[in-house]
């Protein structure tokens, strides 16, 4: 919003988002005579054949669909995929796309199929003047947060501890804390006022194991994860669980290092101790933040594994 109370335009800002697996299909039909129908099928036009160019047109659309519609991100196409199919008056077209981004690709296979349509009508014009383009339309769409944020069940309890001298002699003000006690309760997660500790090996042990043994199913840990003298958070952790998950940790440093170099000094793990599933998180509240994005899925198909229910099958 600028000084006139004017909205200003921006493309949606998606850095902070994870690239997953991202599948659409779009169809559009071509709807003229019998005859005209079956000329394309046979490729016989003065233009040529139709299919064939339609096909290359409606691949060549879906890699440009940045430059054609304004608000959609460039994104690295894995495949397009056109099929194109005559019968009776219709000539119908789908377009499949595959990619690995961090936004869908409905608006490529809607394009892909609806110029490989417009290409189907400049060659067929010539021969017949009946020609409607009708029913542009998403078929289906897959991947994102929508597949993978599933909803927690049962009654879940969470603990946050925020291991630091300043917060405790109250040097600095505890911005983390609040932020994962508003994140994990719209997770649905009963979740305890966050907790403050010295950072000291033996007070974030103690505070840990005081919560697994209560039951507690996630502890989330900020502060006290990299390489300075008093960063004990880590050593604590690990004497506390019986079973390292370092997909965790790896998948929140890998996160964190395409955006800062910084992010590799960071030595947080995660990790089971009997039912409770125990994450270090670093203190930066911007990364808080970014790294709970990335845990929401994660942390409900724990809590499912945890339970003996094994894994959700995904696409």
């Amino acid at each position: 919003m600028d000084n006139n109370g004017i909205e200003l335009v921006a493309m949606k800002n998606i850095a902070n988002k994870y690239g997953t697996l991202r599948t659409a299909k779009a169809s559009a039909i071509v709807r003229t005579t019998p005859k005209t129908v079956k000329a394309c099928a046979a490729g016989k036009t003065p233009k040529g054949n139709v299919i064939d160019v339609a096909r290359v047109a409606g691949i060549m659309a879906a890699k440009r669909t940045p430059d054609i519609i304004p608000y959609c991100h460039p994104i690295p196409i894995d495949h397009v995929g056109i099929e194109i199919t005559c019968k009776g008056r219709d000539i119908t077209i789908t377009s499949s796309i595959t990619a690995v981004a961090k936004t869908g690709v409905e608006m490529e296979a809607l394009t892909s199929a609806s110029v490989a349509a417009l290409t189907v009508y400049d060659m067929l014009k010539p021969i017949e003047k009946n020609i409607v383009i009708s029913e542009i339309r998403l078929l289906e769409k897959h991947g994102g947060k929508s597949d993978f944020v599933h909803k927690i069940s049962g009654h879940k309890r969470a603990a946050i501890l925020i291991p630091s001298d300043g917060v405790l002699n109250k040097k600095y003000k505890d911005k983390t804390g609040p932020f994962i006690y508003a994140t994990l309760k719209s997770w649905n997660i009963g979740t305890l006022a966050p907790k403050v500790v010295p950072n000291d090996a033996l007070a974030i042990e103690e505070a840990l194991r005081k919560w697994c043994d209560q039951g507690i199913n996630l502890v989330i840990t900020s502060g006290g994860t990299g390489i300075g003298p008093r960063d004990k958070t880590v050593e604590a952790t690990r004497n506390v669980i019986d079973r390292e998950l370092p997909g965790i940790a790896e998948a929140l440093r890998m996160h964190g290092i395409e955006r800062t170099p910084y992010a590799a000094l960071s030595g947080g793990i995660a990790g089971a101790s009997g039912k409770t599933l125990i994450i270090n998180l670093p203190g930066s509240p911007k990364a808080v933040a970014e790294y709970l994005e990335i845990l929401a899925p994660i942390v409900a198909h724990a809590f499912e594994m945890i339970a003996g229910k094994g894994h959700r099958r995904s696409r």
